[in-house]
C-alpha cells in the first residue's frame, strides 16, 4: 500500500511540474528569411551521400544558415517522400544589396 502511494504521489508530483510545459513549443534554428545579410554565403560544402535508410527516400542536401553573426554549415539529411510533390532546395538570392535565403521546401508537381 505504501509503495502505492509513492507511486501516485510521484505521478500527480510529475503531472504538475510539466503542466507549465504543456504550452512549450519547440521550434528550428531560425531561418533569416526577410532579412538582408550583408555577407554572401560560402561555396557549399561537398556532402558524401551513403545509401538511403529506406527504398524512395530524398536526400535533402545542405545549405549554408546565417546565425545572426556569420554563415554555418546545416549538413544535408534523408526524408521520405511526399507524394506528389518535389523537394526545392534552399537558396540564397541577392536582395538589396546583400542576400536573403529562401527556405528549403515542397513544392506541390503541376
Amino acid at each position: 500500500m505504501a509503495l502505492f502511494r509513492s507511486l501516485k504521489s510521484g505521478l500527480l508530483l510529475g503531472m504538475v511540474l510539466a503542466l507549465p510545459l504543456s504550452g512549450c513549443v519547440v521550434t528550428p534554428a531560425p531561418y533569416y528569411v526577410g532579412a538582408t545579410v550583408r555577407v554572401g554565403p560560402p561555396a557549399p560544402i561537398v556532402e558524401t551521400v551513403g545509401v538511403a535508410p529506406y527504398p524512395g527516400y530524398v536526400w535533402l542536401g545542405g545549405y549554408w544558415n546565417w546565425n545572426g553573426e556569420r554563415h554555418v554549415w546545416m549538413p544535408g539529411h534523408w526524408e521520405a517522400p511526399r507524394r506528389g510533390y518535389y523537394w526545392v532546395p534552399h537558396r540564397w538570392v541577392p536582395a538589396g544589396g546583400g542576400w536573403r535565403l529562401a527556405p528549403g521546401h515542397w513544392e506541390h508537381r503541376r
